[in-house]
């Protein structure tokens, strides 16, 4: 890898300095991407493909994106410009949970956003302003800075990995909960059936959708790691 191509593509000219004049833009190149991914799935997404579709060949294409992680880099951050943002309430911990939940939606708009969250994190310049605004709804925060960085992480993390748990095969769920049953009652994880049977609930039962879920548990991490205000 060169040391360009090390570098974040904003970072990096729009387009290769030699050659004909620029006739497209990477915001155009990016938009068509995030049309075939959001039509035919992120595998769909490839130099080749994005080149036919807007035009132009695969070779001209890459004077624009010198990658196809480029591309998805561009595609991550572009989602990244779908929040509104409302101006911070004063309530750090309410403001933030907001912020995921539009995140949430944002991620349920382009299902194959959630996993490329996970695998490849990136921040360009949509993903600065949203780190800009969560720096502002805990500037008064007696936490420090690193703390409010792995919070604005943990965040976006927590969210995608909520996503990914929603989009899964809807039966799972049941199936995973009959194996605990047959579990619990086979005698060979005592331990488990000794806290089960504490617990308030006599048996395992499915629980709430895991939207019902989300507020609460993403404001339990965001306190365990900011701590009060």
């Amino acid at each position: 890898m060169t040391s360009e191509m090390a570098r974040s593509i904003w970072m990096r000219p729009e387009r290769a300095a030699v050659g004909r004049p620029a006739q497209h833009s990477r915001s155009e190149i990016t938009a068509i991407a995030l049309e075939i991914a959001d039509r035919d799935g992120l595998d769909a997404v490839s130099m080749r493909r994005v080149a036919a579709e807007i035009g132009m060949g695969a070779a001209s294409l890459y004077r624009y994106v010198e990658t196809r992680e480029d591309l998805l880099d561009l595609m991550t951050d572009a989602t990244a410009g779908e929040y509104d943002l409302a101006a911070p309430s004063g309530d750090w911990l309410g403001d933030l949970v907001a912020v995921g939940e539009e995140g949430r939606a944002i991620l349920r708009r382009h299902r194959w956003l959630a996993g490329l969250v996970m695998t490849r994190p990136v921040i360009g310049p949509n993903g600065l302003v949203l780190l800009q605004h969560v720096l502002t709804v805990l500037e008064r925060h007696a936490a420090g800075l690193a703390a409010k960085m792995e919070a604005f992480a943990m965040l976006n993390g927590v969210t995608a990995a909520f996503v990914l748990q929603e989009q899964a095969e809807s039966g799972l769920e049941a199936r995973n909960l009959a194996l605990l049953q047959q579990a619990l009652t086979s005698g060979d994880y005592p331990r488990l059936a000794e806290l089960v049977s504490q617990s308030a609930q006599s048996s395992l039962e499915p629980q709430a959708p895991s939207t019902d879920r989300y507020p609460d548990i993403m404001a339990r991490i965001l306190t365990g790691l900011l701590g009060p205000a």
